[in-house]
């Protein structure tokens, strides 16, 4: 039998646990906040799901790639933050499409695209469904829009052709993770974009979203590694020229770059890839106090050494995580090659470390041999960690319990201000909600780091009130935007705009880069069906 995605939450629906395993957890979650052990609460079964019916038939000329089975409709409702997760868990899907669309080809992309141009139907691009954002729901019921359509890329899925001189490859966007990385891996190559949403993510979603990596210098956006773009829009096919770089005016790659469905459907892209790494080297730095790890970061950050991995977690990210109990901060570091020995770089890396007071017990760790080995100790710890969490979010919402993250970024001269700015007003925020009255568990850790800024990623925890979690969690999520927006960082570093980031990402953007973006979408989709109320009206 074929393994199964969760229908209303992250990943495979195996990995959700039994009764006694959440059981488990509340009773920790009990001790860590303060407040009385939350229930476990039962799964929402799929065919217990009520949906409104499709708004419209399928049309004759889409019938061998569409579908309006429950099911299928279902899965393509919501994507995977918290609010999916709680609205999935309710059995809530209402917000499910009418139809979805599983193109095999651009010709068929082509028809549907205009279908719903002469029909008045919203399009929405779909890849993985892993948006937190809200980057994949149809706009409201009873507004301009009275049926919607998802589009979903799935089909469109191999590593097409690749360049071995130029170290390029033709990647379909369909395309996952693991998809496009076992398939450049017969060629040695590795395109080396690794999210956390790796596994169920694609590489037109990446292109879309300007999705962020889990690397965290130099090639940290997926923006650094297209080298063009193909995308299909309701006036034809947008193509950029195959470069690796030009003065030609404004680069059309970067329009479509972080433009989230509302422009066209990417098809496919040409993306610059690399020799899979022989050489790796990595140490795990402590700290007694959170602001010299990240005058560390920084320093190390600034010093042209481009480690894969400059994480830094303050004491609340490293407890919550396992990776220390004592009340240190961590500074996880990682370099790897495929050209040459690291001893070099993470030996001055350590020394920039261990100058700004922190120490390094194991030393580092250096293999030569091309094997990725496991990491162990704190590193190890934290790698579990990182891929469990989306899992983990599932069963907190199972328990009642708000649990979600936010990042950003700003200028090193703006974090402290800013860092104590957000830890303020989210405590504050959850306080105020009703959601624990010591300001629930707050933490933070850089995801990025850039020789100007870094990337704070914060994680919070905090008790529900049945049937009011929606309310409490929007509360909390205001005050840290407010919060971000205030203190001159971004609404978001590497999570995309979609709906939920809208009131903020429109105050951040100049507005005559509004008016130009209004213009540039009334060109390409002058019927305005493309992923209508994303990052613009």
């Amino acid at each position: 039998m074929a393994r199964e995605r969760s229908f209303w939450g992250w990943g495979w629906a195996d990995r959700f646990p039994d009764d006694a395993g959440r059981r488990a957890l509340a009773a920790h979650l009990a001790s860590m906040l303060g407040i009385d052990r939350p229930e476990p609460r039962p799964a929402p079964r799929i065919d217990g799901i009520a949906l409104p019916p499709p708004a419209l038939a399928i049309p004759p000329a889409l019938a061998p790639f569409c579908t309006a089975a429950a099911n299928e409709r279902i899965s393509h409702c919501w994507g995977k933050g918290y609010r999916d997760l709680v609205r999935g868990f309710a059995g809530d899907f209402s917000g499910a499409p009418d139809l979805v669309a599983r193109p095999r080809s651009e010709e068929e992309l082509e028809r549907v695209l205009g279908w719903c141009a002469q029909s008045g139907v919203a399009a929405i691009p779909f890849g993985g469904g892993t948006s937190v954002v809200g980057g994949v729901e149809r706009p409201p019921r009873g507004g301009r829009f009275a049926a919607a359509v998802a589009v979903d890329t799935g089909a469109l899925d191999r590593v097409l052709e690749v360049d071995p001189v130029s170290r390029s490859a033709r990647i379909q966007a369909g395309a996952t993770g693991p998809a496009l990385e076992s398939q450049l891996a017969g060629h040695g190559l590795t395109l080396r974009h690794f999210p956390q949403s790796f596994e169920f993510s694609t590489l037109g979603g990446w292109i879309a979203t300007r999705a962020g990596g889990h690397f965290a210098t130099l090639y940290t956006h997926i923006d650094d590694l297209v080298e063009s773009v193909r995308m299909i829009t309701p006036r034809g096919t947008w193509e950029s020229r195959r470069l690796p770089a030009s003065g030609a005016g404004p680069a059309p790659d970067r329009l479509v770059l972080g433009s989230e469905g509302i422009l066209g459907v990417v098809t496919e892209a040409w993306m610059r890839v690399q020799a899979r790494p022989r050489h790796r080297a990595s140490a795990t730095v402590f700290f007694d106090e959170f602001p010299a790890a990240v005058d560390a970061a920084r320093a190390i950050a600034q010093a042209g050494l481009y480690p894969a991995n400059c994480r830094l977690l303050d004491p609340t990210e490293a407890r919550i995580n396992l990776v220390a109990a004592d009340g240190s901060a961590v500074l996880l570091l990682a370099f790897e090659s495929a050209d040459h020995a690291l001893e070099a770089w993470v030996g001055r890396a350590l020394a920039i470390a261990i100058a700004h007071h922190g120490r390094c017990p194991d030393g580092p760790a250096i293999r030569d041999d091309g094997v990725h080995p496991s990491p162990s100790g704190a590193a190890g710890s934290w790698r579990a960690a990182f891929l469990e969490a989306p899992y983990l979010q599932n069963t907190l919402v199972s328990l009642g319990m708000i649990a979600d993250t936010f990042e950003t970024a700003c200028t090193w001269d703006r974090f402290p201000g800013l860092h104590q700015a957000v830890c303020a007003a989210v405590k504050d925020a959850i306080r105020r909600a009703g959601a624990g009255a010591n300001g629930g568990v707050l933490g933070c850790r850089f995801t990025h780091v850039y020789p100007d800024g870094p990337a704070p990623y914060y994680t919070f925890i905090a008790s529900g009130r049945p049937g009011a979690e929606l309310e409490q969690w929007a509360e909390i999520k205001r005050a840290a935007s407010e919060a971000l927006a205030a203190n001159g960082a971004t609404i978001t570093h590497h999570h995309a705009v979609g709906r939920l980031h809208r009131p903020w990402y429109d105050r951040e953007r100049p507005p005559l880069f509004a008016q130009a973006l209004r213009a540039a979408k009334a060109a390409v989709d002058p019927a305005g069906v493309l992923n209508p109320g994303v990052l613009i009206d």
